[in-house]
């Protein structure tokens, strides 16, 4: 009984202190390793699968050797994601990244709250508990390397659940629909089949099906040169790719993203307008390549 009142007196305070945190990071930095990629990876990689995680995928975005990015998931994570009917599932998959400059890796994570905010946020109906537990455990596993420190620039923790970069840009809610078919299972097979060709220089990170709700999602590299990650990465930051890959979720029998200028601005959120539209194209890029792999 003891343990069970310290376990919710501590999901309590934890709540408190989220909640008193005027804004929020879109990442953390976790530490700085003088070591290969390979290394600090295998590392962060081990210490996940201890901790009851399961890594989904890892690439280099870009296809650059100096750029990695690990995904890891786990039962809590995918249960409480289906708790939320818009698109919930994005929001399962972890992801951290590791930038190699010299001879130092620098290790990233992507914010939980941060995430769990922006595209829960408006669906919360009583799991705000469940999501600050689920968050403090991941968390917990890159304490192991170092201290956590805000990264990447801040948002307002109450202009999350609405977030948009300004006025007239897409909010969460307002998806990329990329195709209807005639049923999951034909969308499945499809995007299926065209990720396993790598068509548009694509390449299939991770998937996450749950056969019993009809969604789907797939984690995917965009690799293309004059269209993908390596045009707009090296404008936006490198620093920052802890929130790759882009996904597609299929949900029934319709495929959608997140709209590439409430994406990109949302993980990316100190981008003045003037850098933004030095990929202004960026977007409508993705989505095209996107929208490819629905189609026969």
């Amino acid at each position: 009984m003891k343990t069970i009142l310290l376990a919710v007196f501590a999901s309590i305070l934890c709540m408190v202190q989220i909640n008193a945190q005027e804004s929020l990071s879109p990442y953390f930095k976790v530490a700085e390793m003088e070591m290969s990629v390979a290394e600090a990876s295998q590392q962060v990689k081990d210490a996940i699968k201890a901790n009851g995680y399961e890594v989904i995928g890892e690439y280099n975005p870009e296809h650059d050797e100096n750029l990695f990015v690990v995904c890891f998931t786990n039962q809590e994570l995918r249960g409480l994601s289906l708790q939320f009917s818009d698109r919930g599932p994005l929001a399962s998959v972890m992801k951290a990244g590791f930038v190699k400059e010299n001879s130092k890796v620098t290790i990233t994570l992507l914010n939980p709250e941060y995430m769990f905010l922006a595209y829960w946020g408006k669906q919360l109906n009583g799991q705000e508990d469940l999501l600050v537990m689920v968050s403090e455990k991941v968390k917990s596993i890159f304490k192991e390397f170092g201290t956590l420190e805000n990264y990447g620039g801040e948002v307002k923790t109450k202009d999350l659940p609405g977030y948009h970069y300004m006025m007239m840009m897409p909010y969460y809610d307002d998806p990329d629909e990329l195709k209807e078919f005639n049923s999951f299972e034909e969308g499945l097979e499809i995007i299926r089949k065209n990720l396993e060709k790598k068509k548009g220089n694509t390449y299939k990170v991770y998937e996450q099906v749950f056969l019993n709700k009809k969604i789907a999602v797939f984690g995917v590299a965009l690799w293309d040169d004059e269209t993908g990650e390596a045009h707009f990465l090296e404008t936006v930051g490198e620093g920052h790719i802890a929130n790759l890959p882009y996904e597609i979720i299929l949900q029934d029998k319709t495929a959608t993203m997140l709209a590439g200028k409430y994406r990109i601005a949302l993980y990316w959120p100190e981008l003045t307008m003037g850098t933004f539209m030095k990929i202004k194209s960026t977007p409508g890029e993705i989505e095209d390549t996107m929208e490819g792999l629905t189609v026969k």
